[in-house]
């Protein structure tokens, strides 16, 4: 079976809008980091906006929109295991405070 004419250029169509939207993203992406806001901030909205992405090229590239939700439960869970180990490790992250300010520099080797 074939798709007509009027089914290609409305696939065509959507496609370029979705391009389209993914462009005004990325450049959204770049604009944001100049901002002059909190570097949390900056990372929340950057996540937001590639989470976005993510969402727009899984749903309509790789199809997904027009699968059934079971499916994208299956997909949803990864991003649930990365974001959750990411706030996991959150505490870790600031427990050690890493200054290399007045150190010594290292004695050189007689080699």
């Amino acid at each position: 079976m074939t798709a007509t004419t009027h089914e290609r250029h409305t696939n065509t169509r959507l496609y370029l809008q979705i391009f389209a939207a993914l462009g005004i993203l990325t450049v959204a992406e770049v604009l944001v980091v100049y901002l002059p806001a909190e570097k949390m901030l900056i990372a929340a909205i950057l996540v937001g906006l590639a989470l976005g992405k993510a969402i727009m090229v899984a749903a309509y590239y790789m199809h997904l929109r027009f699968e059934k939700s079971t499916l994208a439960l299956i997909a949803a869970v990864p991003l649930f295991l990365c974001v959750f180990l990411a706030m996991a490790l959150m505490p870790d992250h600031s427990a050690v405070e890493r200054r290399t300010l007045n150190v010594a520099p290292a004695a050189e080797s007689g080699h």
